[in-house]
């Protein structure tokens, strides 16, 4: 677990804490939308577990996009850094 997709990008927001990692993927056949900061996620649109260790972003989620805002995040009035970027273009941020 600790070299999987989510826990790279949390690792990602520890390093950059005035970015926010905005991410549609889907998981389970169902598109949700987590946000990543300082090391945590937490999903927009479900029930997010109390317990960190449970992954917010399972590795058999397929990752549609993933926008990078700036902190601190305001939903009404996002302010993109990058939008759109796919898993395989980010990975040379991480």
């Amino acid at each position: 677990m600790s070299n999987s997709v989510g826990r790279r990008l949390e690792q990602y927001t520890l390093k950059h804490p005035q970015e926010v990692l905005i991410v549609t993927a889907e998981i389970a056949g169902e598109e949700d939308r987590i946000a990543i900061f300082k090391g945590y996620s937490s999903s927009l649109m479900q029930a997010t577990a109390f317990d960190p260790d449970v992954p917010v972003l399972p590795d058999d989620a397929k990752i549609l996009c993933i926008d990078i805002v700036r902190s601190p995040y305001n939903p009404e009035s996002p302010v993109y850094i990058q939008q759109g970027l796919t898993w395989e273009t980010i990975q040379h941020l991480l």
